[in-house]
């Protein structure tokens, strides 16, 4: 290489290098400030999840404490008292509080109370679908005959629509409401097609068996 080649190779090096310093002049604060954004983004993740966390921990705690009375009026007083927390899942919260609440009220002989509760919760719109299905499920089966039939069919047939996360366990009051108006053979039909559901669990297969004897209808033929 001719010193000429050299002294042209060494120059176009030192440009290339003044440029790359330019540029890191330039737009070195944008690399700077992504390392700055993830740093912080993480540790801001890592801090809300403590905060969860902790929150779970502190509403757990104050649900184990109102439920320790041997009172169920206290233990409903003490669960009406315990506020939801933002920080966590505090839909989930509010919804575990009613339906404790209400179990604890149907514990102390207060049916009236119980119902109410669960009807309130069926009926909170900022509930999730799922909770307030289950609510309108616990509140049929509270009421039982005391409710007006038209209501209670209606209900139970939305409960009991394709995709439904409680379609099964509507079906099987569903026959229980035909077994218990003297329709037998509809009864058992529906006992049938709840045991070709997938999320019919074991428990409810079991009950539903029985109910297809009950019924006189063969299990095996199911």
């Amino acid at each position: 290489m001719s010193e000429t080649d050299s002294f042209i190779d060494e120059v176009t090096e030192e440009v290339r290098r003044d440029r790359l310093f330019a540029t890191f002049r330039k737009y070195g604060w944008i690399g700077i400030a992504l390392v700055v954004l993830i740093v912080g983004g993480a540790a801001w993740n890592e801090w809300q999840k403590a905060r969860a966390r902790a929150g779970a921990q502190a509403f757990g705690d104050a649900v184990v404490a109102a439920l320790a009375s041997d009172d169920p009026a206290a233990r409903v007083a003490a669960l009406d008292g315990i506020g939801s927390n933002a920080a966590g899942d505090a839909e989930g919260q509010k919804a575990v509080l009613g339906f404790l609440a209400a179990d604890e009220a149907l514990r102390g002989g207060d049916r009236a109370g119980a119902l109410i509760r669960l009807e309130a919760l069926a009926g909170d719109a900022t509930l999730g679908t799922s909770y307030r299905q289950l609510a309108q499920l616990k509140a049929v089966i509270l009421a039982g005959p005391s409710m007006e039939p038209a209501a209670r069919d209606a209900t139970l047939a939305s409960l009991a629509e394709a995709g439904a996360p409680f379609r099964a366990l509507a079906m099987e009051q569903q026959a229980l409401v035909l077994m218990a108006d003297g329709k037998d053979e509809e009864a058992l039909a529906l006992a049938r097609l709840i045991l070709e559901e997938p999320d019919a669990t074991a428990g409810l297969r079991r009950r539903v068996t029985q109910l297809i004897v009950v019924l006189g209808g063969d299990p095996d033929a199911a």
